[in-house]
């Protein structure tokens, strides 16, 4: 009897053979992105050529490590492992690497940072710093040995001299040039002293020149407040630092001749025109003084000094009697103003004498009807103990006790019985 399988067994069966399969362990594939849309953490899209495609799988640490940027079109080159997800019964690839196929990574990667920096404004015109007409400091960021600096120095000292030259040793190539590089025009902007900055290195492949295009790079010189030229590789060879530069060289000779736009001869010339400038000016400034002190000995004021006074005396003529009319305004205003407070002065002053009069008779009134004399004398007396007590009741006296009773005209002893 024939035994059927169920689809789960199947598809177990199919996925246990992609598993161990050696031809599907590692596949290198070749196709076109398709189909894609990034997502936060692992990557879902598909590969596909004229005659077929196949889903892709990509997790978020493999992801991460791309240098470009994944687009739909684009032509990759793959390594993965082909996989058989059962419930659903389809196959495809976990891609472990991956990078453009034709022109080539870092082409891919220039493309994109340039058209990313291009949309900052990086590159544009409105940026650009105008070159010094004279550079009495010129910093060098190059390697220390080699061409380059030579043709630098031998061009600046023919061309100008008297310009001094600071050479920033820097590492043009290979792995952390890109930071040395960009360290070394910040190191340059801190000094703070230099007219124009020359950044550059010979012909090379776009491995050997891709300092020069690393995103670090271009900040820096965008960032730089000295102007900057770009002097990288040969005159076919671009760089993003050749855009972002505020100029661009095709040679280290040429470099150094924008950095020296007046050669000795331009100096000496220059020197010359300020030289009779300054003369024409400094005539023409005599000239015009003289003609002043001319028309200044003929004028009035000098024949007749007098006359430089004369106003003055009758400003002050005028201001001492408008002085004298104030003061006596204010004299008048305040003997009026003095008599009409004195006229209220005076009866608010008797009112108020005769208020306090009437109250002290009212008060020496009233003491006198406290007067004990004046109380004796109507007949009454005042009766003491011999200790002066003033016996006020009957039952502060007992018979036989010594009593004095103070009268009108005198005092008087008694006994009690």
């Amino acid at each position: 009897m024939t035994e059927y399988l169920t689809v789960t067994t199947l598809t177990k069966y199919l996925a246990a053979k992609f598993s161990r399969d050696p031809y599907l362990e590692r596949v290198y594939l070749t196709g076109e992105i398709s189909n894609f849309r990034q997502r936060p953490n692992h990557q879902y899209f598909a590969i596909k050529d004229e005659g077929a495609v196949i889903q892709a799988n990509m997790w978020a640490g493999q992801f991460r490590k791309l240098d470009f940027k994944l687009e739909d079109g684009m032509k990759v080159l793959v390594v993965g492992r082909v996989s058989l997800y059962a419930p659903s019964g389809s196959y495809s690839i976990n891609i472990e690497t991956m990078v453009p196929d034709g022109i080539g990574a870092l082409a891919v990667k220039f493309e994109q940072l340039k058209k990313k920096l291009s949309a900052e404004g990086l590159f544009e015109t409105r940026f650009k710093q105008a070159l010094p007409q004279f550079s009495n400091c010129i910093a060098v960021v190059t390697s220390p040995s080699g061409a380059v600096i030579r043709d630098i120095i031998t061009t600046i000292q023919r061309r100008f001299p008297m310009s001094e030259i600071v050479l920033y040793p820097t590492k043009v190539q290979g792995e952390g040039s890109a930071e040395e590089i960009a360290s070394n025009i910040r190191r340059a902007n801190e000094r703070g002293d230099f007219d124009v900055m020359i950044i550059g290195r010979g012909g090379g492949s776009i491995e050997d020149l891709w300092g020069f295009n690393e995103e670090i790079v271009v900040r820096a010189i965008f960032e730089s407040h000295i102007p900057i030229i770009s002097s990288v590789g040969h005159e076919t060879d671009v760089t993003l630092a050749d855009f972002v530069a505020d100029a661009r060289a095709a040679t280290p000779t040429a470099a150094a001749e924008l950095a020296t736009p007046n050669t000795k001869i331009d100096l000496l010339a220059w020197s010359n025109e300020q030289e009779n400038r300054m003369l024409n000016r400094l005539k023409a400034l005599i000239m015009f003084k003289r003609e002043k002190l001319e028309k200044l000995t003929h004028s009035v004021v000098f024949r007749q000094p007098e006359r430089l006074y004369d106003g003055h005396i009758q400003k002050v003529d005028l201001l001492t009697e408008r002085l004298s009319v104030l003061t006596k305004q204010k004299v008048d205003q305040g003997q009026h103003r003095f008599e009409l407070i004195s006229g209220q002065l005076v009866p608010a002053y008797s009112r108020t004498v005769e208020r306090r009069k009437f109250r002290l008779d009212r008060a020496y009134q009233n003491l006198l009807l406290l007067d004990i004399s004046k109380i004796k004398a109507r007949g009454f007396s005042i009766v003491s103990d011999k200790n002066g007590k003033i016996i006020k009741s009957v039952k502060d006296v007992n018979p036989g006790k010594a009593i004095e009773i103070s009268l009108f005209d005198g005092q008087v002893s008694a006994e009690v019985k």
